[in-house]
């Protein structure tokens, strides 16, 4: 882990981050936002992704990019799993696709170029416009609404995740899942007291308690359509059992454990496009060997060996 002073990199320990024995996640930087005729316009081609294919809020962007086709007008970059305290870096290994604008080493590279005063965490997803080298964005939750509509009118495909009649559940349910599951994982995997522990671990499953209930009565968490808040919540769930059942201690269960979230988690895996945004690879190595303090042997575990593609059985 680190942090930018005024274009200047620091190191800082995850330890550093807690208050009072609690990890705290913090804000992002860039808020800007593609619009069909704004400061940045949607056109094929224009813009640059950069992301982990291990980093659960960029796998999201990823995820929308593939449903809505976008594949061919915004390209990406894929960072090395592991990370160091040097930040994301672009050393090569499997599934690393290097930056093309500054052949940059680090993605910090990629922010000290856009703001040479930059000071903030070095984050993905990156949402970078090569015409005028400035980040767009590198908050995730806006980033997959910019990929849902924005882009609409230049030939992306067909599909409204954050259609305008279920919003007030979407967001319900996004805020809930946001705070106890998405990044309760991080919560009770980075706390640094047994009640911060559990102040988080018992409120996830309470949540993934709740999921399991709303997919027994319904297909989807905001109704019987697919929407962001399903994307949201399946970047945790496919990281539940590989790494923050073991790594992060959240273990009073596995997802599939609940009929109904590991039906519904490989019922998204199997959608097309989507498992191509799946890399279990990373996802291991970057939290096993990455997080020191929590494995200080960074020994990556070789399991468990889970059959997405069994059938679903959700209609």
């Amino acid at each position: 882990m680190g942090v930018m002073i005024d274009g200047k990199w620091h190191t800082q320990s995850i330890a550093e981050l807690a208050d009072g024995g609690s990890f705290k996640r913090s804000e992002t930087s860039f808020r800007n936002w593609v619009t069909v005729d704004g400061e940045f316009p949607a056109q094929s081609g224009r813009y640059h992704l950069y992301v982990s294919l291990a980093c659960p809020w960029a796998h999201r962007t990823l995820i929308m990019r593939a449903l809505k086709g976008l594949e061919d007008k915004i390209s990406v970059s894929v960072v090395n799993w592991f990370m160091s305290d040097d930040g994301w870096s672009f050393d090569n290994g499997d599934g690393v696709v290097p930056d093309p604008f500054f052949a940059a080493s680090h993605l910090r590279d990629v922010y000290a170029s856009a703001k040479p005063d930059y000071t903030g965490r070095v984050t993905v997803p990156v949402l970078f416009d090569t015409a005028t080298r400035q980040i767009v964005s590198n908050e995730s939750a806006e980033i997959i609404r910019m990929f849902n509509s924005a882009f609409d009118g230049v030939g992306a495909e067909p599909g409204d995740y954050y259609p305008a009649a279920l919003r007030d559940e979407i967001d319900t349910v996004n805020a809930r899942v946001y705070s106890t599951l998405n990044n309760g994982v991080y919560k009770s995997g980075f706390a640094r007291t047994q009640k911060a522990y559990e102040r988080a671990v018992l409120p996830l499953f309470d949540t993934l308690d709740w999921m399991e209930d709303i997919l027994s009565r319904q297909r989807w968490l905001a109704g019987d359509q697919f929407t962001e808040a399903d994307i949201r919540a399946f970047v945790t769930l496919i990281r539940f059992d590989p790494v923050y059942h073991g790594h992060f201690k959240c273990n009073r269960a596995r997802i599939v454990d609940y009929p109904n979230l590991w039906a519904y988690t490989r019922e998204i895996y199997q959608m097309p496009g989507v498992a191509d945004t799946v890399n279990l690879g990373h996802i291991r190595n970057h939290y096993y060997a990455s997080h020191e303090t929590v494995n200080p042997t960074r020994i990556v575990a070789v399991g468990p060996v889970l059959d997405y593609m069994a059938p679903h059985g959700r209609g």
